[in-house]
């Protein structure tokens, strides 16, 4: 858990430096979370699995490193804990897919 810290002390050193906490609104981080995302999604559009697998790795570091850094100041500004808010979301996860029903099988909670 300290690694985690020591990345958001270092965003929020990062952020205060160019004075963009006055940007950081709730809105704006889901939003940046999830343009990231897209842009992370859009390295693998139209190629078939094989291409997708030899995409570019330092592209892919960068896009999850944004969606990391945006997650990680959206919890930050809700003061949540995210070892403790992963862990919960784990236990609610294991409800919803228990092993004997989803082992092997990608389908969604409710058409198990």
């Amino acid at each position: 858990m300290a690694e985690i810290q020591s990345i958001i002390e270092a965003l929020i050193t990062f952020r205060d430096k160019r004075n963009w906490k006055q940007f950081h609104n709730t809105k704006d981080l889901a939003l940046a979370l999830s343009i990231e995302a897209a842009e992370l999604n859009e390295l693998f559009l139209w190629k078939d699995e094989n291409e997708a697998e030899k995409t570019d790795r330092e592209s892919i570091q960068d896009e999850l490193a944004d969606i990391l850094a945006y997650a990680f100041l959206l919890a930050e500004k809700h003061d949540f804990d995210i070892k403790q808010i992963i862990l919960e979301k784990i236990k609610k996860n294991e409800k919803k897919y228990p092993v004997e029903k989803s082992r092997n099988s990608a389908r969604k909670y409710n058409e198990l």
